[in-house]
């Protein structure tokens, strides 16, 4: 079974550097893979990918050691399937505010008995190895997305859910939820407050807790806070953001 660095990295106490990726292009996600990210996430949720680009993008990846993890449109058991069967080796699952919630994404994600996930690893088992099917459930990784008012109320009952092994928080929608402005750098206090909570209570339950961030001095911030998985930024932006520097430097001189 190939080995999942995500729990390599956390059990040596080091945190995990993902980088997203919303463009629906197998050659950039390959570009970034060879970058040195010890994650990236292929985001079908609010990037531009549909499953048949996001299989040719996870074969990208697996040209490299980056993991390769996927956002999912939402709780629903035949998207999760798709991405696992594919060979993503986490999940991120949005919109996750109750403890049942949290309970049906565990086995939703998970092989008999521990969970209700259908059988058939079609690539998953030329990528991870012939033991699939014997070793998923202690390898694949389930992030549950707290990004909601009732998830911050529920918090514990869901960072509780046996089987649960990490959560992901999306500051922007946390932000709108709690009545501020969607960003995930710069938040208002009350939401960095809840930032700090959130990385506080997942620790005592023994969760890893991950958060999106989009510069690297605000992902070290929150390493300093506890999360052990942080997005360091995506190829929209980076792309984005570099052509506007070589522009404004030109136009300077």
């Amino acid at each position: 079974m190939r080995e999942n660095r995500l729990r390599t990295l956390w059990a040596e106490g080091k945190p995990a550097l993902n980088g997203w990726l919303a463009l629906p292009d197998s050659f950039s996600a390959e570009l970034m893979a060879h970058q040195g990210f010890d994650a990236l996430t292929i985001d079908l949720q609010h990037g531009l990918v549909d499953v048949q680009r996001m299989i040719g993008m996870l074969q990208a990846i697996s040209s490299t050691p980056t993991v390769p993890v996927v956002r999912v449109p939402w709780l629903e058991p035949g998207v999760l399937m798709k991405a696992l069967d594919a060979g993503a080796y986490g999940v991120i699952c949005p919109m996750i505010s109750t403890r049942e919630e949290a309970q049906r994404l565990v086995a939703f994600t998970r092989y008999a008995p521990e969970g209700t996930r259908s059988f058939g690893p079609v690539r998953a088992s030329l990528y991870a190895g012939a033991d699939y099917a014997a070793q998923a459930n202690r390898t694949v990784v389930a992030f549950a997305m707290i990004e909601t008012a009732q998830a911050l109320d529920k918090l514990d009952a869901i960072l509780s859910v046996e089987g649960l092994e990490a959560i992901y928080v999306g500051p922007s929608d946390l932000s709108l939820a709690l009545g501020c402005k969607p960003v995930f750098d710069e938040v208002e206090p009350k939401v960095a407050q809840a930032l700090q909570h959130i990385a506080e209570r997942a620790r005592a339950h023994g969760v890893v807790a991950g958060v999106h961030c989009g510069r690297a001095d605000v992902a070290r911030a929150r390493v300093a806070l506890g999360y052990r998985f942080v997005t360091v930024g995506s190829d929209t932006r980076m792309l984005s953001n570099g052509a506007q520097e070589l522009l404004a430097a030109m136009r300077q001189g």
